[in-house]
């Protein structure tokens, strides 16, 4: 049965932090390199519990054990943003949907945000993935680095740099995993199983810890079922 329920302002709670995340360890083998494994409840956010959305309205659909939630579409760049959690270094992990609609689906992540407008964004076009020209191909997947960098100026003056083709591009109306690596100084990019990224920058920002949430571009929605953060520090 789905279930329907509309974002509301976020709410503060004592139990918050044990609420917001499972948590699991990933240790090697020999008992060194711990990581932690933080998996953000997506379904909070139809609440405001642990989420401040900008921007945007959601409802979110229970599908078994997963919650998804959806975004609609409005004028400007839309995000929600998980509340308490600092994020520098790491993977970010995201199962992620758009759809096949000529500019109008830009669906992604940003990253080490300041507040609504100052943030590093990775999305993806979902309506190029199956496009049958060249040009429209090579613009499936995109970094950003608002304010000083929006998309338009960097297609500009740095062409076929900041954005290019997925290896593989999956249906453009299906859900789809990408894995996005972050360091100091460059950024990967994986979709699905692949081994080999589909784009790699030298990220545009100082290093600097921020906030991190689901995003999504200009007159555009959007579907989330999973959101995985492995940072490189503790946060």
């Amino acid at each position: 049965m789905r279930s329907v329920y509309p974002v509301t302002r976020p709410k503060r709670r004592a139990s918050f932090a044990l609420m917001l995340w499972s948590v699991a360890a990933l240790v090697s083998s020999n008992g060194v390199g711990a990581q932690e494994v933080l998996r953000p409840n997506l379904a909070d956010i139809a609440t405001g519990d642990g989420w401040t959305v900008a921007n945007r309205g959601a409802t979110v659909e229970a599908q078994g054990d997963r919650a998804i939630i959806t975004f609609d579409a409005r004028p400007g760049a839309g995000t929600a943003w998980l509340n308490n959690v600092e994020f520098d270094t790491g993977t970010i992990e995201l199962l992620v949907r758009g759809e096949n609609s000529p500019g109008r689906s830009f669906v992604g992540v940003a990253f080490r945000g300041v507040d609504d407008e100052t943030y590093e964004a990775i999305y993806f076009r979902p309506f190029n993935f199956r496009a049958d020209n060249n040009l429209s191909r090579s613009h499936m997947v995109q970094y950003i680095s608002h304010p000083e960098h929006p998309w338009n100026q960097l297609r500009q003056d740095h062409p076929n740099v900041y954005e290019n083709s997925l290896l593989n591009p999956p249906n453009p109306d299906d859900f789809f995993r990408a894995r996005i690596v972050i360091t100091n100084r460059e950024i990967r990019v994986y979709v699905e199983h692949d081994t080999e990224p589909s784009l790699v920058v030298t990220r545009l920002k100082d290093p600097t810890s921020g906030r991190v949430g689901l995003w999504m571009g200009n007159n555009s929605g959007g579907s989330f079922a999973e959101l995985v953060l492995r940072p490189t520090k503790a946060p």
